[in-house]
């Protein structure tokens, strides 16, 4: 439920309303607008019987959320919540593009990669160290190999990094060198998963489940927010349904649905939506179209060489290509796109890595 404070409330009063509750047994999130501060408590409603909140002078009116998610819905939050990530701030005014390799193949290779996709616009890199595959003979990544040169483009270039991590064991060591950590579609609900990456306090990109509504795509997001997180980024990647054409079945209609129901930033992932390069830039139009906060495109230097997904990554050209289009749509939907830049971006703190006396050590269990 939300209980909505009058706009004279004062700080004790509002302590004062959160601590009842707390004692009730409710966990509260305080939200504290330009003229009102609510309250959003999530907890079993009976036990309100004992606390008569809107008899309370301070209190204008206690909303419940019919909605089974609580924390991430527009009724908790009428505002977009906004991720600041380096230089970069996402859910506003800006259109943000997340670009690079599938998987990170050599230090060489992500260097170029980032030095082409910053060149062209993209604001983020994308990068897989650790690869999840379907088959166990496919790439499987270059692991904490692969995380260094991810942290060594970034030094180079200033785009903060969004990789994945692909179970509990790794994430403190992703945390370590990554500015988002990425939750995979085969991951979205593996809940003590949601649960240790929201500890970590950074941003978390979402992927939608092959076959997860929409509804259970945000209550996934429920976990990371419950959990103390509430820097939570969706993404819509494809869906399974019986169509063969594409690799999965990108479902647009999740952004204006999310944007609806969610105050949470939404990107679409058109590369895995379609499996196919010669239809990444269409439905990567039709997504900022759509209203998306962003975008993950998968680009590669050289797509028939690459270890992983060759067949979805746009080449130079292509991505190059995509951004100058994307800037002609964005200017309709009220977003703007960086212009192309080659210069570093200025975020000197941003590109260093927490110091330590001899590098990264992994905590016990961690690969």
């Amino acid at each position: 439920m939300i209980v909505v404070m009058k706009k004279n409330a004062c700080k004790e009063e509002i302590n004062r309303v959160s601590a009842q509750l707390q004692e009730a047994g409710f966990h509260c999130h305080l939200v504290v607008g330009t003229e009102k501060t609510i309250i959003g408590a999530v907890g079993d409603k009976s036990r309100l019987l004992n606390i008569p909140l809107e008899a309370l002078p301070c209190v204008e009116k206690v909303i419940p959320i019919l909605a089974p998610y609580k924390l991430a819905s527009r009724e908790f939050q009428p505002e977009d919540t906004l991720i600041q990530i380096g230089p970069v701030t996402l859910g506003g005014s800006e259109l943000h593009v997340m670009a690079g390799p599938c998987a990170v193949e050599s230090e060489e290779q992500i260097l170029l990669t980032a030095q082409i996709v910053k060149e062209a616009g993209a604001t983020i890199l994308r990068g897989g160290a650790f690869k999840p595959r379907t088959s166990p003979y496919s790439f499987q990544g270059l692991g904490e190999e692969g995380l260094r040169y991810l942290a060594l483009a970034r030094e180079k270039t200033g785009l903060p990094v969004v990789t994945e991590a692909i179970d509990s064991a790794s994430v403190d060591l992703v945390a370590y060198y990554a500015d988002i950590i990425q939750i995979g579609a085969r991951n979205m609900q593996n809940y003590a998963l949601l649960k240790k990456v929201a500890k970590t306090g950074k941003p978390i990109l979402l992927k939608r489940g092959l076959s997860a509504t929409i509804e259970e795509w945000i209550l996934a997001a429920e976990y990371i927010i419950t959990a103390g997180n509430s820097q939570v980024i969706l993404c819509e990647r494809g869906i399974r349904t019986f169509e063969t054409c594409t690799r999965n079945t990108l479902d647009l209609s999740a952004v204006p649905i999310i944007k609806h129901l969610s105050h949470l930033p939404i990107i679409v992932d058109p590369s895995h939506g379609t499996g196919k390069w010669r239809w990444v830039t269409s439905m990567a139009q039709a997504a900022v179209a759509a209203g998306a906060d962003g975008l993950m495109i998968e680009v590669h230097p050289s797509p028939e060489d690459a270890l992983s997904d060759g067949a979805q990554s746009l080449n130079p050209a292509n991505f190059r290509q995509l951004m100058e289009n994307l800037r002609n749509i964005a200017r309709y939907t009220g977003k703007k796109l960086r212009p192309n830049d080659s210069r570093h971006l200025s975020c000197p703190e941003h590109t260093k890595l927490p110091p330590t006396e001899e590098g990264y050590r992994p905590k016990e269990g961690v690969m």
